[in-house]
């Protein structure tokens, strides 16, 4: 074969030597622009002439260099010798003189990394704090609830056709433990939320006359509670309300929760803020001690006759009729529920504490969590697999609260562990309490659940949602509108 004559080399050389000039010129360039920006943040308002001077040559330079570089290109020839040369000289004068003006960059990051971490440090201190007021504004209760109750419990006392109407009821006694009937529970201290509820249930559901609430709520608002539900119809579904001091059974020496509040140094840890500081202050609140909270776990107990049961929060609402929730095959699992674990936070690692032998040794870390809210239980495999049992055995093994802070999710978790058959999403939605949902999602949802502290009740509900909850709201009520209570 015969060789390439050297001029038809010559041409690549030029083009991979101009190539390379091209780069020089270009990092160069890079260069220059990080000085322009440091001495723009690095000299005061009231600039030296020296270093303005030193400025608009440099600012001179890298236009020209731009220019060289921008007529290359566009007339598609290689760069001059001459050119290269001379921007090169000039670039390296001006890298001399920076230094010569003591221009330091390292300084300069330090102390932006300085600001940086003073700003995250007020960050935190902003978040806890909205957290914090968050928090309050969700525990308070408005001013229209607190009339409510009130004037329902004056209702209750000096309306005797109320207490009549209450007991010529209790016909429907074997109602409350038929099993081919829908059986609902809800454990509440809030009338209206558990109205809205109730209310949201039957009137979705294709029987009303089958559907039968079970309401449990505590001493104080058991004379409300019981003034209300006699007070209305809500479209002939059975309702049965029960104060939590009547469970005899619900004592200390039962109960490893009620035990722990005994001791002092949980009362200090949860009531008085003492104690870890490094713990999330929603998990301070001192609503998850309460019995009502708690009771979730002995239902069984609660209802002894019952077989299938679906729990309800009282901060959800119900757009379906769910009497094919009583149907669905659990194969064998005690409890029906929707999982959460779509993003990494929601699994079980971001709710117990792995660093202890006994949560890393009996669980996946990386285990779907699920939802309270709304949830199918079969009593009966309930029982057989003595779920409360095991409730208790986790619950004193946490008697430091070395396991998980607080809660009634996380010793779910455990006490489930295996239990829980997966439900479709569009069962229970979540999320309408603290973030966005999308409308699709919100449009297909049956139970719809407010969890997060903007309740659709307080004035710190999110707006948007509000308008599911209220439909299920007779604010034309005269006791509503006389505690001010409207939409």
């Amino acid at each position: 074969m015969s060789r390439r004559s050297s001029d038809l080399r010559r041409p690549s050389r030029r083009r991979w030597f101009s190539s390379a000039w091209v780069w020089l010129v270009a990092g160069g360039l890079g260069v220059l622009l990080l000085l322009v920006v440091l001495s723009r943040e690095k000299l005061p308002r009231s600039t030296p002439p020296l270093a303005r001077q030193f400025a608009a040559e440099l600012s001179s330079q890298i236009q020209k260099c731009q220019a060289i570089l921008s007529t290359a290109a566009m007339m598609e020839t290689s760069l001059m010798m001459k050119e290269m040369e001379e921007a090169i000289r000039d670039m390296g004068l001006l890298l001399y003189q920076a230094q010569q003006l003591h221009y330091d960059s390292a300084t300069m990051i330090m102390k932006m990394k300085g600001q940086l971490l003073s700003l995250d440090e007020k960050m935190k201190f902003e978040t806890e704090k909205s957290t914090k007021y968050g928090q309050i504004a969700a525990e308070e209760l408005p001013k229209g609830l607190y009339c409510f109750g009130i004037r329902l419990t004056m209702e209750w006392f000096r309306n005797r056709n109320l207490q009549r109407k209450l007991s010529e009821g209790r016909h429907t006694f074997e109602k409350l433990r038929d099993n081919s009937l829908f059986h609902f529970c809800i454990f509440s201290d809030n009338i209206l939320a558990a109205s809205a509820v109730v209310n949201s249930t039957s009137m979705n559901s294709k029987h009303p006359e089958m559907v039968v609430f079970h309401l449990v709520t505590d001493e104080v608002n058991y004379a409300p509670m019981k003034a209300w539900f006699s007070m209305n119809n809500f479209q002939g579904a059975t309702i049965e309300i029960q104060k939590v001091e009547e469970f005899s059974w619900l004592n200390a020496s039962y109960v490893p929760v009620l035990k722990q509040l005994q001791n002092s140094e949980t009362q200090s840890y949860y009531f008085s803020g003492s104690g870890d500081k490094r713990t999330p202050i929603k998990f301070r609140n001192p609503k998850y001690l309460s019995m009502l909270n708690h009771l979730r776990f002995y239902i069984p107990e609660v209802y002894p006759a019952l077989q299938k049961v679906v729990f309800l929060d009282d901060d959800v609402v119900v757009q379906k009729d769910l009497s094919e929730l009583f149907s669905i095959n659990l194969n064998g699992n005690v409890m029906g529920a929707v999982e959460t674990c779509l993003e990494t936070f929601h699994r079980f690692h971001k709710y117990l504490n792995y660093s202890h032998p006994l949560i890393r040794a009996y669980f996946d870390p990386d285990a779907c969590g699920w939802a309270f809210g709304m949830n199918v239980l079969d009593l009966r495999e309930w029982r057989e697999k003595n779920v409360t049992g095991i409730y208790h055995y986790w619950q004193d093994k946490n008697a430091d609260h070395s396991l998980w802070k607080l809660g009634t999710l996380p010793p779910g978790l455990l006490a489930f562990y295996g239990l829980v058959e997966k439900l479709d999403p569009e069962w229970h939605v979540l999320g309408l309490g603290y973030t966005h949902v999308d409308p699709l999602i919100i449009k297909n949802g049956a139970v719809l659940h407010y969890n997060g502290n903007m309740k659709p009740w307080l004035k710190i509900g999110m707006e948007k949602y509000k308008g599911f909850w209220e439909k299920y709201v007779d604010f034309s009520h005269p006791i509503l509108q006389q505690c001010f209570i409207h939409g």
